[in-house]
Protein backbone atom coordinates (compact mmCIF):
# COMPACT_ATOMS: atom_id res chain seq x y z
CA UNK A 1 0.00 0.00 0.00
CA UNK A 2 1.36 3.17 -0.99
CA UNK A 3 1.17 5.71 1.54
CA UNK A 4 1.07 9.40 0.61
CA UNK A 5 1.06 10.61 4.03
CA UNK A 6 1.87 10.15 7.33
CA UNK A 7 0.40 6.95 9.74
CA UNK A 8 -2.12 7.45 11.91
CA UNK A 9 0.08 7.93 15.31
CA UNK A 10 -3.20 7.39 17.79
CA UNK A 11 -3.61 10.02 20.84
CA UNK A 12 -4.67 9.52 24.05
CA UNK A 13 -7.99 8.01 25.08
CA UNK A 14 -10.18 11.16 25.01
CA UNK A 15 -13.96 9.96 25.87
CA UNK A 16 -14.68 13.94 25.61
CA UNK A 17 -14.53 13.12 21.73
CA UNK A 18 -17.22 11.58 21.85
CA UNK A 19 -19.31 10.12 25.32
CA UNK A 20 -21.96 12.97 24.62
CA UNK A 21 -22.07 12.37 20.86
CA UNK A 22 -25.94 12.14 19.60
CA UNK A 23 -26.64 10.41 16.15
CA UNK A 24 -30.05 11.15 14.59
CA UNK A 25 -30.69 7.93 12.94
CA UNK A 26 -33.86 8.48 10.66
CA UNK A 27 -31.81 11.81 9.55
CA UNK A 28 -28.63 9.32 8.88
CA UNK A 29 -30.74 6.96 6.75
CA UNK A 30 -32.30 10.19 4.91
CA UNK A 31 -28.67 11.75 3.70
CA UNK A 32 -27.70 8.02 2.62
CA UNK A 33 -30.46 6.92 0.46
CA UNK A 34 -30.94 10.45 -0.88
CA UNK A 35 -27.13 10.74 -1.93
CA UNK A 36 -27.30 7.67 -4.31
CA UNK A 37 -30.29 8.75 -5.86
CA UNK A 38 -29.57 12.03 -6.36
CA UNK A 39 -25.91 11.46 -7.78
CA UNK A 40 -25.03 9.42 -11.20
CA UNK A 41 -22.22 8.93 -13.21
CA UNK A 42 -22.62 7.45 -17.12
CA UNK A 43 -21.18 5.97 -19.51
CA UNK A 44 -17.28 6.65 -19.99
CA UNK A 45 -17.40 8.41 -16.32
CA UNK A 46 -18.84 5.31 -14.33
CA UNK A 47 -16.19 3.21 -16.44
CA UNK A 48 -13.23 4.86 -15.43
CA UNK A 49 -14.80 4.68 -11.53
CA UNK A 50 -15.42 1.03 -11.96
CA UNK A 51 -12.08 0.50 -12.62
CA UNK A 52 -10.96 2.91 -10.18
CA UNK A 53 -13.00 1.09 -7.40
CA UNK A 54 -11.40 -2.35 -8.64
CA UNK A 55 -8.04 -0.43 -7.61
CA UNK A 56 -9.24 -0.34 -4.18
CA UNK A 57 -10.90 -4.08 -3.47
CA UNK A 58 -9.65 -5.55 -1.13
CA UNK A 59 -10.11 -9.01 -3.02
CA UNK A 60 -11.16 -11.79 -0.07
CA UNK A 61 -11.31 -15.43 0.61
CA UNK A 62 -11.99 -16.33 4.39
CA UNK A 63 -14.00 -19.49 4.37
CA UNK A 64 -13.48 -22.66 6.27
CA UNK A 65 -12.46 -25.23 2.82
CA UNK A 66 -9.93 -22.53 1.81
CA UNK A 67 -7.06 -24.19 0.34
CA UNK A 68 -3.28 -22.90 -1.31
CA UNK A 69 -4.67 -23.85 -4.69
CA UNK A 70 -8.02 -21.08 -3.82
CA UNK A 71 -5.43 -18.71 -2.71
CA UNK A 72 -2.84 -18.85 -5.72
CA UNK A 73 -6.09 -18.13 -8.10
CA UNK A 74 -7.37 -15.29 -6.13
CA UNK A 75 -4.10 -14.25 -6.49
CA UNK A 76 -3.54 -14.37 -10.62
CA UNK A 77 -7.14 -12.30 -10.24
CA UNK A 78 -5.86 -9.80 -8.08
CA UNK A 79 -2.95 -9.31 -10.25
CA UNK A 80 -4.89 -9.26 -13.39
CA UNK A 81 -8.61 -8.18 -12.24
CA UNK A 82 -9.51 -7.39 -15.99
CA UNK A 83 -9.78 -9.64 -18.75
CA UNK A 84 -6.98 -8.57 -21.66
CA UNK A 85 -9.43 -7.77 -24.38
CA UNK A 86 -11.26 -5.06 -21.85
CA UNK A 87 -8.63 -4.08 -20.95
CA UNK A 88 -7.23 -3.25 -24.81
CA UNK A 89 -10.95 -1.68 -25.76
CA UNK A 90 -10.33 0.74 -22.80
CA UNK A 91 -6.73 1.37 -23.87
CA UNK A 92 -5.26 0.64 -20.20
CA UNK A 93 -3.14 -2.15 -21.34
CA UNK A 94 0.02 -0.38 -19.87
CA UNK A 95 -2.07 0.97 -16.45
CA UNK A 96 -0.96 -1.82 -14.28
CA UNK A 97 -4.41 -2.20 -13.38
CA UNK A 98 -4.45 -4.52 -10.09
CA UNK A 99 -6.88 -4.92 -6.92
CA UNK A 100 -5.73 -3.22 -3.61
CA UNK A 101 -4.99 -6.47 -1.72
CA UNK A 102 -5.60 -9.94 -1.20
CA UNK A 103 -7.33 -10.49 2.47
CA UNK A 104 -6.71 -14.14 3.98
CA UNK A 105 -6.45 -16.08 7.11
CA UNK A 106 -3.08 -16.47 8.62
CA UNK A 107 -2.02 -19.82 7.56
CA UNK A 108 -3.01 -18.84 3.99
CA UNK A 109 -0.76 -15.86 4.10
CA UNK A 110 2.51 -17.72 3.15
CA UNK A 111 0.51 -18.72 -0.12
CA UNK A 112 -0.69 -15.23 -0.75
CA UNK A 113 2.85 -13.81 -0.38
CA UNK A 114 4.93 -16.30 -2.86
CA UNK A 115 1.91 -15.73 -5.31
CA UNK A 116 2.00 -12.08 -5.06
CA UNK A 117 5.75 -11.72 -5.51
CA UNK A 118 6.80 -9.49 -8.12
CA UNK A 119 4.17 -7.06 -7.59
CA UNK A 120 3.29 -4.09 -4.90
CA UNK A 121 -0.08 -6.33 -4.16
CA UNK A 122 -0.16 -6.67 -0.17
CA UNK A 123 -1.11 -9.46 1.89
CA UNK A 124 -3.74 -8.52 4.53
CA UNK A 125 -4.45 -10.86 6.93
CA UNK A 126 -7.47 -11.54 9.54
CA UNK A 127 -6.05 -11.81 13.16
CA UNK A 128 -7.66 -11.59 16.75
CA UNK A 129 -10.19 -14.11 16.57
CA UNK A 130 -11.55 -13.42 13.52
CA UNK A 131 -14.71 -12.96 13.29
CA UNK A 132 -16.16 -13.14 17.10
CA UNK A 133 -13.02 -11.48 18.78
CA UNK A 134 -13.34 -13.68 22.06
CA UNK A 135 -9.93 -15.71 22.45
CA UNK A 136 -7.76 -14.87 25.09
CA UNK A 137 -5.60 -11.58 24.49
CA UNK A 138 -2.42 -12.82 24.60
CA UNK A 139 -3.36 -15.93 21.79
CA UNK A 140 -5.28 -12.82 19.80
CA UNK A 141 -1.70 -10.44 19.92
CA UNK A 142 0.19 -13.65 18.96
CA UNK A 143 -1.79 -14.36 15.47
CA UNK A 144 -1.03 -10.62 14.82
CA UNK A 145 2.69 -11.77 14.91
CA UNK A 146 2.42 -15.07 13.22
CA UNK A 147 0.57 -13.09 10.25
CA UNK A 148 3.47 -10.44 10.11
CA UNK A 149 6.35 -12.41 10.63
CA UNK A 150 4.52 -14.82 7.45
CA UNK A 151 4.65 -11.42 5.28
CA UNK A 152 1.49 -9.53 5.60
CA UNK A 153 1.64 -5.98 5.13
CA UNK A 154 -2.18 -5.20 6.68
CA UNK A 155 -3.64 -6.70 9.52
CA UNK A 156 -7.69 -7.00 9.68
CA UNK A 157 -8.08 -7.33 13.71
CA UNK A 158 -11.83 -7.73 15.18
CA UNK A 159 -12.48 -5.92 18.62
CA UNK A 160 -14.18 -7.03 21.43
CA UNK A 161 -18.00 -5.78 20.81
CA UNK A 162 -18.39 -6.64 24.83
CA UNK A 163 -16.21 -3.78 25.39
CA UNK A 164 -18.54 -1.44 23.36
CA UNK A 165 -21.76 -2.41 24.44
CA UNK A 166 -20.67 -2.20 28.32
CA UNK A 167 -19.15 1.33 27.32
CA UNK A 168 -15.80 -0.02 28.73
CA UNK A 169 -13.78 2.27 26.79
CA UNK A 170 -10.34 1.88 28.18
CA UNK A 171 -10.60 -1.62 27.77
CA UNK A 172 -11.25 -1.45 24.27
CA UNK A 173 -8.35 1.37 23.75
CA UNK A 174 -5.68 -0.75 25.86
CA UNK A 175 -6.29 -3.56 23.44
CA UNK A 176 -5.98 -1.70 20.10
CA UNK A 177 -2.74 -0.38 21.25
CA UNK A 178 -1.52 -3.63 22.13
CA UNK A 179 -2.51 -4.69 18.96
CA UNK A 180 -1.11 -1.95 16.97
CA UNK A 181 1.98 -2.46 19.05
CA UNK A 182 2.19 -6.22 17.49
CA UNK A 183 1.17 -5.54 14.18
CA UNK A 184 4.72 -3.21 14.00
CA UNK A 185 4.80 -1.66 10.91
CA UNK A 186 2.42 -3.90 9.06
CA UNK A 187 -1.35 -1.62 8.49
CA UNK A 188 -4.00 -1.82 11.62
CA UNK A 189 -7.42 -2.30 10.34
CA UNK A 190 -10.00 -2.34 12.99
CA UNK A 191 -13.19 -4.47 11.95
CA UNK A 192 -16.18 -2.91 14.46
CA UNK A 193 -18.46 -5.60 13.54
CA UNK A 194 -21.24 -2.98 13.60
CA UNK A 195 -23.90 -5.21 12.69
CA UNK A 196 -23.93 -6.54 16.45
CA UNK A 197 -23.10 -2.72 18.26
CA UNK A 198 -27.08 -2.03 18.41
CA UNK A 199 -26.68 1.55 17.79
CA UNK A 200 -25.69 4.39 15.60
CA UNK A 201 -24.26 6.13 18.64
CA UNK A 202 -21.80 2.70 19.65
CA UNK A 203 -20.93 3.17 16.14
CA UNK A 204 -19.50 6.53 16.30
CA UNK A 205 -18.24 6.09 19.54
CA UNK A 206 -15.96 3.03 18.76
CA UNK A 207 -14.82 4.60 15.70
CA UNK A 208 -13.35 7.12 17.95
CA UNK A 209 -11.79 4.83 20.07
CA UNK A 210 -10.08 2.56 17.50
CA UNK A 211 -8.40 5.14 15.74
CA UNK A 212 -7.58 7.27 19.21
CA UNK A 213 -5.61 3.65 19.86
CA UNK A 214 -3.80 3.85 16.53
CA UNK A 215 -6.02 2.56 13.59
CA UNK A 216 -4.89 2.65 10.14
CA UNK A 217 -8.80 2.29 8.85
CA UNK A 218 -11.87 1.81 10.73
CA UNK A 219 -13.60 -1.31 9.16
CA UNK A 220 -17.57 -2.09 8.86
CA UNK A 221 -18.05 -5.90 9.13
CA UNK A 222 -16.38 -9.17 9.43
CA UNK A 223 -19.10 -10.21 6.97
CA UNK A 224 -20.30 -12.81 9.40
CA UNK A 225 -22.39 -10.70 11.04
CA UNK A 226 -26.39 -11.01 10.32
CA UNK A 227 -26.02 -7.40 9.14
CA UNK A 228 -22.70 -6.40 7.65
CA UNK A 229 -22.10 -2.66 5.87
CA UNK A 230 -24.77 -0.47 5.14
CA UNK A 231 -24.45 3.69 3.95
CA UNK A 232 -26.03 4.75 7.21
CA UNK A 233 -22.91 3.01 9.24
CA UNK A 234 -20.50 3.69 7.00
CA UNK A 235 -21.97 7.46 6.85
CA UNK A 236 -21.25 8.04 10.67
CA UNK A 237 -18.37 6.23 10.55
CA UNK A 238 -17.05 8.42 7.96
CA UNK A 239 -18.17 11.56 10.13
CA UNK A 240 -16.24 10.12 12.93
CA UNK A 241 -13.38 9.79 10.88
CA UNK A 242 -13.57 13.41 9.91
CA UNK A 243 -13.91 14.49 12.85
CA UNK A 244 -10.76 12.18 14.51
CA UNK A 245 -9.14 14.19 11.50
CA UNK A 246 -10.26 17.51 13.14
CA UNK A 247 -9.63 16.97 15.83
CA UNK A 248 -6.34 15.41 16.12
CA UNK A 249 -4.70 16.39 12.17
CA UNK A 250 -4.50 12.66 11.54
CA UNK A 251 -5.83 10.82 8.68
CA UNK A 252 -7.17 7.43 8.85
CA UNK A 253 -8.73 4.98 6.41
CA UNK A 254 -12.19 3.62 5.71
CA UNK A 255 -12.53 -0.13 4.46
CA UNK A 256 -16.77 -1.06 3.99
CA UNK A 257 -16.96 -5.01 4.14
CA UNK A 258 -19.70 -7.66 3.84
CA UNK A 259 -22.65 -7.77 1.62
CA UNK A 260 -21.15 -5.97 -1.11
CA UNK A 261 -21.98 -7.98 -4.33
CA UNK A 262 -22.33 -5.57 -6.90
CA UNK A 263 -20.85 -2.72 -9.48
CA UNK A 264 -23.95 -0.66 -8.21
CA UNK A 265 -22.69 -1.53 -4.57
CA UNK A 266 -19.28 -0.42 -5.55
CA UNK A 267 -20.43 2.81 -6.69
CA UNK A 268 -22.82 3.68 -4.39
CA UNK A 269 -19.80 3.69 -1.53
CA UNK A 270 -17.59 5.37 -4.11
CA UNK A 271 -20.30 8.17 -4.29
CA UNK A 272 -20.93 8.73 -0.40
CA UNK A 273 -16.50 8.74 -0.20
CA UNK A 274 -16.97 11.60 -2.49
CA UNK A 275 -19.77 13.65 -1.07
CA UNK A 276 -18.75 12.88 2.74
CA UNK A 277 -14.42 13.13 2.74
CA UNK A 278 -13.95 14.27 -0.91
CA UNK A 279 -11.29 12.79 -4.03
CA UNK A 280 -8.41 12.19 -1.55
CA UNK A 281 -10.51 9.67 0.14
CA UNK A 282 -11.26 7.64 -3.44
CA UNK A 283 -7.43 6.37 -3.36
CA UNK A 284 -6.38 2.64 -2.46
CA UNK A 285 -4.21 4.10 0.60
CA UNK A 286 -7.65 5.65 2.17
CA UNK A 287 -10.25 3.63 0.47
CA UNK A 288 -10.86 -0.07 0.55
CA UNK A 289 -13.61 -2.12 -0.25
CA UNK A 290 -13.95 -5.75 1.55
CA UNK A 291 -15.34 -8.11 -1.02
CA UNK A 292 -14.80 -11.40 -3.70
CA UNK A 293 -18.01 -11.23 -5.61
CA UNK A 294 -18.45 -7.37 -6.50
CA UNK A 295 -15.32 -7.82 -9.01
CA UNK A 296 -16.98 -10.11 -11.68
CA UNK A 297 -19.73 -7.93 -11.60
CA UNK A 298 -17.57 -4.71 -11.95
CA UNK A 299 -15.92 -6.52 -15.01
CA UNK A 300 -19.03 -7.98 -16.16
CA UNK A 301 -20.38 -4.22 -16.68
CA UNK A 302 -16.98 -3.32 -18.38
CA UNK A 303 -17.46 -5.62 -20.86
CA UNK A 304 -20.84 -4.28 -21.43
CA UNK A 305 -19.69 -0.89 -21.92
CA UNK A 306 -16.93 -2.10 -24.64
CA UNK A 307 -19.28 -4.13 -26.10
CA UNK A 308 -22.91 -3.26 -25.76
CA UNK A 309 -23.38 -6.61 -24.61
CA UNK A 310 -23.85 -8.44 -21.37
CA UNK A 311 -21.90 -11.70 -20.82
CA UNK A 312 -22.60 -14.62 -18.78
CA UNK A 313 -21.65 -14.08 -15.32
CA UNK A 314 -19.33 -17.46 -15.91
CA UNK A 315 -17.36 -15.37 -17.95
CA UNK A 316 -15.91 -13.83 -15.22
CA UNK A 317 -15.34 -16.08 -12.63
CA UNK A 318 -13.41 -15.05 -9.80
CA UNK A 319 -10.74 -18.24 -9.65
Amino acid sequence: MQNAHARNTGTQLKPEWFEDIAVNRSAAERRAATLTTRRTVKKEYQAAWLVKAITCIDLTTLAGDDTAGRVQRLCAKARRPIRADILEALDLCDANITTGAVCVYPTMVPHAVKALQGTNIPVASVATGFPAGLTPLPQRLAEIRYAVGEGAREIDIVINREQVLTQNWSALYDEIVQMREAAGAAHLKAILATGDLNTLRNVYRASMVAMQAGADFIKTSTGKEDVNATLPVSLIMLRALRDFGEYSGQIVGFKPAGGMKTAKDAMNWMILMKEELGLPWLQPDLFRLGASSMLGDIERQLEHYVTGRYAASSRHALA
